[in-house]
């Protein structure tokens, strides 16, 4: 049974930095991909990042490029999401999502989904 949870959040202030991780386990390959989405209150859940663990590429939202950095852990299952310079509209829960092909993780179609992390900016 896949399982996903998600680590790191908490609170910071606008321009600081938060890593979130993902532990990812029960998957019997590393040919999946991983993805990051947000949810803020009142808002639609929009994706943030995503990595394949199989070749490596990576998706990234506009509103983050440039400041978050995704990066995978093969060894132990893991993806981390740096996010630095956050802002108050990063403030959100933030959720893992994992599935076989990176184009539907990507586009919101993950298999699974994380329980997700708060992250909260505020000065």
């Amino acid at each position: 049974q896949v399982q996903l949870v998600e680590s790191g959040g908490g609170l910071v202030q606008p321009g600081g930095s938060l890593r979130l991780s993902c532990a990812a386990s029960g998957f019997t390959s590393d040919d999946y991909s991983i993805g990051w989405f947000r949810q803020a209150p009142g808002k639609k859940r929009e994706g943030v990042s995503c990595i394949s663990l199989g070749d490596d590429s990576t998706y990234y939202a506009i509103p983050v490029k440039g400041r978050f950095t995704i990066s995978r852990d093969n060894a132990n299952n893991t993806v981390h999401l740096q996010m630095n310079d956050l802002k108050y509209d990063d403030a959100a829960v933030y959720y893992c999502a994992a599935g076989q092909r990176f184009l539907e993780v990507v586009v919101g179609r993950p298999d699974y989904w994380g329980r997700g992390t708060q992250v909260t900016v505020s000065s």
